[in-house]
């Protein structure tokens, strides 16, 4: 591995811009200091920019020195989570009830690490699309900048993203060809019976009773309906109902999510949770109201691009620093990208936490933990494997 030498004498400054993001976390579709940071930034590099995309998202356009034609997508998330910061840092959040817990503001600077060499250098023959994504965290921001003509204005051979991950050692990356992240997918469900006297159940019908029964009926859906050689998960994480411990109330309230990788293991889980609780509620009399809502589709990489990460990856760093990317039930927004154009979304290793100064919670450093910080040792790694990406794709045929 040779880290680009320009990016390594800017790394302190990117780390500054990076810890300026951290320290101002804004929420999906909220993004617009963060928004206006990056196009000013790139603008200073001489960056063709364009704003509006998604709402709060930015692109950033890099022409090298022949074939324009030809067009490349790497893309960066933007925003932060809805949750308080435990570190006292210089550079924790100074907005409660907003973090950047995931690491989003370290993929930025990354990526602009990337942009401000390839801005200087143009050594490469085609087209670099930077897309600065909002909303990633549940607003779908990758949804939002495809409808807003994304891939028309700017039709790109293929798109590559990545996110750090904690536990995978710094220098280390990991890829895999396939399903990577799940499905993302919730469910509300109403159960509605007869509130009663809590000494005198015989007179209502208990929504309370069925709604307990339906969680351990949904558990059987994965053990007893999918094949044991499919994935999925339904987790029941909110229960909600009743004002009094002496009353039975007329109704009870189950939400939580479902993850699955393949769009036929989701048809099922849904359908079986929907015969499920239907027939449960009407075994005891009463009655539900199921609602079922799908958001993220499962990150699915595609073969000849994922091989081309892993080659790349492996030639620069050696193959014994490219792990393979063990599929995770979290979602990611990546996904739509990939169901439009070719591409691979891949890992960096964040490491266990041990780069956090002085102030840090006592909490692991974890993604969506408070204690969680970005290493910013990964800024001139990240920017340098970003502009190996782009000049060796770009080498080969179209």
């Amino acid at each position: 591995m040779k880290l680009i030498e320009p990016i390594v004498r800017e790394a302190d400054a990117l780390a500054a811009l990076r810890r300026d993001l951290h320290a101002h976390p804004e929420l999906c579709y909220e993004e617009l200091r963060t928004s206006e940071l990056i196009a000013n930034t790139l603008e200073q590099w001489g960056i063709e920019v364009h704003r509006g995309l998604g709402k709060t998202g930015v692109v950033g356009v890099v022409r090298g020195h022949s074939a324009p034609e030809r067009l490349l997508g790497l893309r960066a998330d933007i925003d932060a989570l809805p949750m308080t910061e435990v570190n006292r840092f210089a550079h924790a959040s100074r907005h409660a009830g907003k973090m950047h817990a995931c690491g989003h503001d370290g993929h930025t600077a990354m990526l602009l690490a990337a942009a401000q060499h390839l801005a200087a250098s143009r050594d490469f023959a085609g087209t670099v699309v930077l897309v600065f994504q909002p909303a990633e965290e549940g607003g779908g921001g990758a949804r939002a900048m495809i409808e807003d003509g994304l891939l028309q204005r700017f039709p790109v051979e293929a798109m590559f993203g990545i996110h750090n991950w904690p536990g995978l050692a710094e220098g280390q990356f990991a890829v895999s060809p396939g399903p990577v992240f799940a499905s993302s997918n919730e469910f509300k469900i109403t159960v509605h019976g007869k509130g009663a006297h809590g000494a005198m159940p015989h007179l209502g019908v208990d929504p309370v009773l069925a709604a307990c029964h339906m969680v351990l009926g949904f558990q059987s859906i994965v053990s007893r309906n999918l094949r044991p050689i499919d994935t999925g998960v339904i987790s029941v994480t909110m229960v909600q109902a009743g004002e009094a411990t002496n009353v039975i109330p007329d109704h009870c309230e189950l939400q939580g999510t479902v993850r699955a990788f393949r769009p036929e293991v989701l048809d099922l889980l849904e359908s079986r949770m929907r015969q499920l609780a239907d027939s449960t509620a009407t075994a005891f009399g009463a009655r539900c109201d199921f609602h079922f809502h799908r958001n993220y589709p499962p990150t699915i990489n595609h073969a000849r691009e994922t091989a081309f990460v892993q080659a790349a990856l492996s030639d620069w760093l050696g193959p014994q620093q490219v792990l393979p990317f063990e599929p995770t039930m979290g979602a990611e927004d990546f996904s739509y990208y990939l169901q439009q154009v070719p591409g691979c979304y891949f890992l960096i290793g964040n490491g266990e936490g041990q780069h956090r100064h002085a102030g840090h919670g006592l909490g692991p450093c974890m993604l969506h933990n408070p204690s969680y910080d970005f290493n910013d040792a990964l800024i001139p790694l990240g920017g340098s494997m970003w502009v190996e990406l782009v000049q060796r794709w770009f080498a080969q045929p179209r």
